[in-house]
């Protein structure tokens, strides 16, 4: 990977990582089309420790009060179920799945998760799955709120967040999809979504970058960073517009375009242009 490429990957993973069409995805198709291969799940998980600051950036008011209030309520000095100490244990519970099936399954999600022809599939039946979430929320008469999350809800949330090992599911669009069948209101299901990935993603770029720094090969450290560091710009204006975006407008731009996105892949792996 040259830093021509690691700029161009840095720029779709900032773009694509918060919209619901699977930043992984992405990464996958574009890093083949520039000639360097699939990036990698190492690459992309760095690489989302851009974007996850971008995230603590935006809702840095409320992550300070959510862990603030959460550290006060173990010590006794705020009641444990003040709201933002129940939603830093919701984060918690709801980061569990993703925890244990990321680590379970890691070898699957290094080499057979990643084929082109699952991703194509997922890219197309997650589309149908996001525009039934949008279609069901329409019709809910009093969307819930963060308030209104539920334990049960936190813990569906997280199971809908593991799903986004698979590339082409999109941990944004697995989760909101979720939240959106539940009841919840567009800008809850993102808001949380978004908040509920910070563990994960953190925890998993920071693992992939002890575990890479043990290769007998020395990792490309320039390219990684450049690329990270691009990411966390470009996602910082895509969270600013996705929330303004989803107060008044449905998902079905992102479901048209993942079904394009899906039939174009099938044709490119079909034709032999991409290798599975």
């Amino acid at each position: 990977m040259n830093y021509f490429e690691a700029m161009v990957l840095g720029l779709v993973q900032g773009l694509t990582e918060f919209l619901p069409i699977s930043s992984s995805a992405h990464l996958s198709i574009v890093g083949q089309l520039l000639g360097s291969g699939d990036p990698g799940a190492a690459f992309t998980a760095i690489s989302q420790l851009g974007t996850e600051a971008a995230v603590l950036v935006f809702f840095g008011r409320d992550i300070v009060r959510i862990i603030t209030r959460w550290a006060q309520s173990l010590a006794g000095r705020v009641p444990r179920d003040d709201p933002d100490a129940r939603m830093g244990w919701l984060v918690i519970i709801g980061s569990i799945p993703i925890g244990i099936l990321g680590y379970t399954l890691q070898d699957w999600i290094e080499t057979d998760l990643r084929s082109l022809w699952l991703t194509a599939t997922m890219l197309l039946v997650f589309a149908l799955v996001i525009y039934a979430a949008d279609r069901f929320a329409a019709r809910v008469q009093r969307p819930k709120e963060m308030r209104d999350i539920t334990w049960r809800d936190g813990i569906l949330y997280g199971l809908a967040q593991s799903l986004a090992l698979i590339p082409g599911v999109s941990r944004s669009g697995g989760t909101i999809a979720a939240g959106l069948f539940m009841g919840y209101n567009r800008e809850t299901a993102a808001r949380y979504s978004f908040l509920l990935a910070i563990p994960a993603v953190v925890g998993s770029g920071l693992y992939q970058v002890l575990k890479i720094s043990d290769n007998a090969v020395p990792p490309e450290w320039g390219q990684i960073w450049v690329a990270t560091g691009i990411a966390f710009v470009v996602a910082l204006a895509v969270i600013a517009w996705f929330m303004r975006y989803i107060t008044t407008h449905t998902f079905t731009p992102f479901v048209i375009y993942r079904i394009g996105l899906a039939l174009v892949l099938f044709a490119l792996l079909g034709t032999g242009v991409l290798v599975a």
